[in-house]
């Protein structure tokens, strides 16, 4: 039985590869001619597992789309009818909301990796520069999606961001207008932001993921220990000419990140089926009842992947500088790879002083989460944030200088786990 299935396999792979030949040299140079360092660990769990993801939003967006209805009068009704009356409708939409959340837990690890690692220095600024720009459509994709439901954060969420353009001088009220195409979130925000969501930023999504892939095989993975396995030592079981230290990406990262992926799947099947409001950080609960432009929610914050930002932007007292320094907190990223002065790539043959600034600028950045999803009354709190705020920029600003003076350790010519 097994030869015979191998049989049709490789009779059906020889029929497509004869009629698009092309396929196969694409294949080999991604797959099993892309050579990976073979000291990978469990931080490389997270970019196939972001790809998982994006997958899951896709499918589970498309059978959504096709019970929702974008108007002010019937998209909450029609996210009950999901929940209530489709069949299966409630797993897709708790698949869906679960895996917006998942999505950015995975890429705020995926980016703490490339910090840790070194990942964007050179030859892979463009492949930093496109996982930013991933992150900035991935932002505003979560954004329009969450307006969505019209739940009562929704609307009073979409109310307050698309206001802070209000700030901007001489167009800021007109531009506010031309966004939301009314006076108030409405029938027109739903239909554009539906329009945007569904189709437009998966498409640029799609895109930029495909060519930050395609970066990156380029130049080829980095590696906890920071060394650039092309410019080793070449020859090695598979292909003389490739380096010593490299493993083809499949089949060997493949089963590797199968593993990683049966235990996220276990992961988030838990959240789903026992916990798909994860006590409200993932699904507020005022965005369970219906939008009403009278009445107020207590507290307006945004989803928990945004407070960071939301905390810079709410203790800065004026309205404009706060919209400011949100904007160039997620700016700022993009110029890492020409702050970064170190010597060494990898934060395994730095110093204790890149360590704690590192360690440092991860808890002011969760703290500021913290603030942010809070009711920012507390006056000690908000001194709190604006200090974090404060180290936040000096992290990036000041990274030339520490990382230049940080003592560093001998880097190995070779990877650590070399035969």
């Amino acid at each position: 039985m097994s030869n015979i299935i191998a049989r049709t396999a490789n009779n059906v792979w020889d029929w497509v590869n004869a009629r698009a030949p092309g396929m196969m040299p694409v294949y080999r140079k991604h797959m099993s001619e892309y050579y990976a360092p073979k000291n990978f660990n469990i931080w490389y769990y997270f970019g196939s597992l972001a790809l998982l993801v994006l997958v899951n939003q896709i499918v589970t967006g498309i059978f959504l789309t096709m019970h929702f209805k974008p108007s002010a009068a019937e998209a909450f009704s029609s996210v009950e009818y999901i929940m209530r009356d489709v069949e299966w409708g409630w797993l897709i939409r708790y698949m869906h909301s679960t895996g917006a959340s998942l999505f950015f837990v995975v890429v705020y690890l995926h980016m703490f990796r490339g910090l840790m690692y070194g990942s964007y220095q050179k030859p892979r600024e463009l492949v930093w520069i496109l996982g930013m720009l991933i992150y900035l459509v991935l932002m505003a994709e979560a954004f329009m999606g969450y307006v969505l439901p019209w739940g009562q954060m929704s609307f009073w969420g979409a109310k307050v961001i698309i206001s802070l353009f209000g700030a901007i001088p001489v167009i800021g009220n007109g531009l506010v207008e031309w966004i939301m195409g009314d006076y108030l979130p409405g029938d027109a925000t739903l239909n554009r932001f539906f329009a945007l969501h569904v189709i437009a930023l998966p498409l640029v999504l799609l895109l930029l993921v495909v060519l930050h892939l395609g970066a990156l095989h380029e130049v080829g993975s980095n590696n906890p220990d920071g060394v650039d396995i092309k410019k080793g030592p070449k020859g090695n079981r598979w292909d003389p000419n490739k380096p010593a230290d490299g493993i083809p990406f499949h089949p060997y990262y493949t089963v590797k990140d199968l593993f990683g992926v049966g235990f996220f799947l276990i992961i988030a099947a838990f959240i789903i089926f026992f916990a798909p409001a994860f006590g409200g950080w993932f699904l507020e609960h005022d965005n369970f009842v219906e939008a009403n432009r009278l009445v107020t929610p207590e507290h307006i914050k945004p989803v928990w992947y945004y407070t960071p930002y939301y905390a810079m932007l709410r203790v800065v007292p004026d309205k404009l500088g706060g919209v400011i320094v949100m904007f160039a907190a997620i700016a700022i990223l993009f110029l890492v790879p020409w702050l970064d002065r170190a010597k060494v790539k990898s934060y395994r043959y730095r110093g204790i002083l890149s360590w704690i600034m590192l360690l440092a600028f991860a808890l002011s950045f969760l703290w500021l989460g913290k603030i942010g999803a809070g009711p920012g009354t507390d006056i000690v709190e908000t001194y709190i944030g604006r200090g974090l705020t404060f180290f936040y920029f000096a992290f990036f600003i000041t990274m030339p200088v520490w990382t230049k003076l940080d003592r560093t350790k001998p880097v190995p010519e070779r990877v650590t786990m070399h035969d």
